[in-house]
């Protein structure tokens, strides 16, 4: 069995340079340590997975694709419900049945609300491109003749993609937004497989949730890197719950600073 797998979270632009669209406070810190890692442990990771958050500009959690009777789109970080939708306090520009769907689905899960972010990550764009730093350390890597896998989420606008591994609400008709198997058999064959990347409070722990409810043979073979991801502001303590749940099933966690386990 291969060895050491990394898979790296969103490490785009957007999120980790300080100009980003949607910067996460320390995320440039997190990902210049992680490129260091790489470097340091060059030899010793098999391979490397990135996911890569992709977005059309209507997208569900974008401001322009919402209006209030103003004509108005939501402010950034805006919480709308499908109350609000029902009562005309946001109307979804395309498609209202569809959306309003998805908002009482979501609520239904109970985990995450429907937020409005600030347009990021729009495909093509410098802001979705990979961290400068952390693509350098990631070619550094290629050298020996290896490979790096990018895997796209977030493509379809009509639902959430924090995940890794799925949509929030998948479409029956959009194979994109349904569980990645091919993804999951991929890390299966190793040993060991990293975590990283940003939001430690959204995409990452929803990355890992989804590894425990679709793959759980699969969670003890994951090492949480805690230094290479962080929070979005405001949502300090949204992940916990995910992460608690993961140590008890026998998710590890390091650094940075330490030796590969």
């Amino acid at each position: 069995m291969k060895k050491n797998a990394l898979l790296i979270i969103d490490p785009q632009n957007d999120f980790c340079s300080p100009n980003g669209a949607l910067f996460v406070n320390g995320a440039d810190e997190d990902m210049n340590r992680l490129a260091n890692w790489i470097l340091k442990f060059n030899k010793d990771i098999d391979f490397i997975g990135v996911t890569v958050d992709s977005h059309q500009p209507n997208d569900i959690s974008h401001p322009q694709f919402w209006m209030d009777k103003n004509g108005q789109y939501p402010s950034p970080f805006t919480q709308i419900t499908s109350k609000d939708v029902e009562d005309g306090i946001w109307t979804p520009r395309f498609d209202p049945a569809r959306c309003l769907d998805y908002l009482k689905e979501l609520e239904r899960q109970g985990e995450y609300p429907h937020v409005i972010w600030p347009m990021h990550c729009i495909i093509g764009s410098e802001g979705a491109a990979i961290y400068p730093k952390l693509l350098s350390a990631m070619i550094k890597w290629t050298e020996s003749g290896k490979f790096y896998q990018t895997v796209a989420k977030g493509t379809f606008p009509f639902t959430e993609h924090f995940g890794a591994f799925r949509a929030n609400i998948p479409d029956a008709s959009r194979p994109e937004t349904q569980l990645n198997h091919g993804l999951i058999k991929t890390l299966e064959s190793y040993q060991n497989v990293y975590l990283a990347g940003e939001a430690k409070s959204h995409c990452v722990a929803n990355s890992l949730k989804q590894v425990l409810d679709e793959a759980p043979a699969l969670a003890p073979k994951f090492i949480v890197m805690t230094d290479a991801m962080s929070n979005v502001a405001g949502f300090e303590t949204l992940g916990d719950p995910i992460y608690e749940r993961a140590k008890r099933m026998g998710v590890r966690f390091t650094s940075t600073n330490n030796n590969l386990l």
